[in-house]
């Protein structure tokens, strides 16, 4: 199903279950999904949360997957990345799961390519929620990937 988005580009479809790859990455029938706008943790990165250590990554994806749990998303896919994967706003009914990642403190608002997130984790700040936590340390992934 193609339909315009707002930018005036076309839009592509895509519903069914999910497989929850990483924080920010999903599977739906084969297709690879990177959902847009933000950047979880690395499934390998390490935090700290009170001095001790946290799988933050690992965190993150399994509360998308809890969240989504067996139910069918549709993800607005607009674009593609350097790495051919789709790029996509997903929803769980009228819940935008990319931004229910970064409210819930578990994705960062990738501001390099937009700005959509940032209340969202300004929210999560002001709650301190997940990696704004008291006691939480992290590296924001962008960094990580780049140190690593």
């Amino acid at each position: 199903v193609r339909a315009p988005s707002s930018a005036g580009r076309q839009s592509t479809f895509v519903t069914g279950r999910a497989s929850v790859i990483d924080g920010d990455t999903l599977s739906i029938r084969d297709e690879r999904i990177r959902l847009i706008g933000l950047d979880a943790p690395e499934a390998s990165q390490p935090c700290r949360r009170n001095q001790r250590p946290w799988r933050c990554g690992q965190a993150a994806a399994m509360a998308l997957a809890d969240q989504i749990g067996n139910q069918n998303i549709t993800c607005e896919i607009t674009s593609k990345d350097r790495y051919k994967r789709s790029l996509a706003v997903c929803r769980l009914n009228s819940l935008d799961l990319n931004e229910w990642l970064v409210r819930q403190g578990l994705a960062l608002a990738y501001r390099q390519y937009s700005l959509e997130y940032v209340p969202a984790e300004n929210a999560a700040k002001k709650a301190k929620r997940g990696l704004w936590a008291e006691g939480v340390t992290f590296v924001s992934p962008w960094d990580y990937r780049r140190r690593n």
